[in-house]
């Protein structure tokens, strides 16, 4: 009997000289097409400039090359006959490299979806991005520890029972803290707000600073820093400057009932004047509109073409002084509250 023929653990020394040379063999084939395809990829995406290249490329490398080394290893293994306790392990081993490849390739997945879509919603969007990945690597990896125990023999039911008791009790226990939570998320998809823009939520008003898990940070008109819940932002009508590209000024002033007709015809045209020639307004439209209680009302309306507070407060001042001057110049009167009173004397 020759060496080859010797057995050992149930395998002769041939049957293990050919495990090793097709593990070999197999390694030394896989190892060149994968520096083959790789370099070709990365000469396709220098090419193209493929937005995908550089996924296809790191997926071929962390992915499809161990999967094809642990492929080759687990088919060389059928060569051997494998005692009990060892197959056993070998397949343990399979499931567990199978399931955590499966759960890394769809935490990538995951990641990058998160990643391209906090650059389309959010311009500060670090720690939305953040958490997004975070939860959702924490149920793939969560799934794929309940697969891999299911697969070797572990009774998984009781543990699930007692993971969805728990989880109850705790959503219970941090309700506030969850709806928080969701309403941020929320925050980050529908993006009713960003770092920067001034806001009015309900009774809150400022810029918002920062954008956070539980809170939204604002910084008042006062210079006071308000910290409010992301439940109460959400659970309320937002008014958002930000987007306002005009600011609409609509007011109404009173002169006196004793103003001559031929002056009060001419006080519509006379705004019409003062607002075309203030710089950064449209005038829409001025009109004596109402026999008011103390007065005559004369109606006016116009457009500040910005959404800069400080510019409309300029341009205001700037048109009511000169509302001011034209009234002095045509002789009128601002009406205000006064009392007439008739005193009679009786009769003798």
């Amino acid at each position: 009997m020759g060496l080859f023929d010797n057995v050992y653990w149930n395998n002769t020394v041939l049957d293990y000289a050919v495990f090793l040379g097709i593990l070999l063999l197999g390694t030394i084939l896989i190892f060149v097409l994968g520096r083959v395809a790789l370099r070709r990829i990365a000469a396709y995406n220098e090419k193209t400039q493929s937005p995908y290249g550089e996924l296809i490329r790191a997926g071929v490398k962390h992915y499809l090359l161990p999967t094809a080394y642990f492929s080759l290893f687990y088919y060389c293994t059928h060569t051997l006959t494998l005692n009990a306790k060892l197959d056993h392990f070998v397949g343990t081993l399979t499931t567990l490299f199978a399931i955590a490849m499966g759960a890394m390739f769809l935490s990538s997945i995951a990641t990058m979806f998160f990643n391209k879509l906090g650059k389309s919603k959010l311009d500060n969007n670090a720690l939305a991005v953040k958490w997004l990945v975070r939860v959702a690597k924490a149920v793939i990896w969560g799934i794929a520890l309940i697969l891999f125990l299911d697969n070797v023999g572990v009774k998984i039911t009781s543990l699930i029972a007692g993971l969805g008791i728990g989880g109850v009790a705790i959503a219970f226990a941090a309700q506030n803290v969850l709806t928080d939570t969701f309403c941020f998320f929320t925050i980050f998809l529908d993006k009713p707000f960003e770092i920067g823009d001034f806001i009015i939520a309900g009774d809150h008003m400022g810029t918002v600073e920062h954008i956070g898990v539980k809170t939204t940070r604002l910084r008042a008109l006062g210079g006071e820093q308000l910290i409010v819940s992301n439940t109460d932002l959400t659970g309320c009508r937002i008014r958002n400057y930000k987007t306002m590209q005009q600011r609409r000024v609509s007011f109404s002033l009173g002169v006196t009932y004793n103003t001559p007709s031929e002056k009060l015809k001419k006080i519509p045209d006379l705004i019409r004047q003062i607002v075309e020639g203030t710089e950064n307004t449209t005038f829409s439209r001025a009109h004596f509109s109402a026999f008011g209680l103390y007065g005559l009302t004369i109606e006016i309306v116009y457009f500040v073409l910005s959404s800069d507070y400080d510019l409309y407060m300029d341009v205001n001042q700037h048109i009511n002084l000169a509302i001011k001057e034209g009234f002095e110049r045509l002789g009128v009167s601002f009406a205000f509250p006064t009392t007439m009173v008739q005193v009679q004397t009786p009769p003798q």
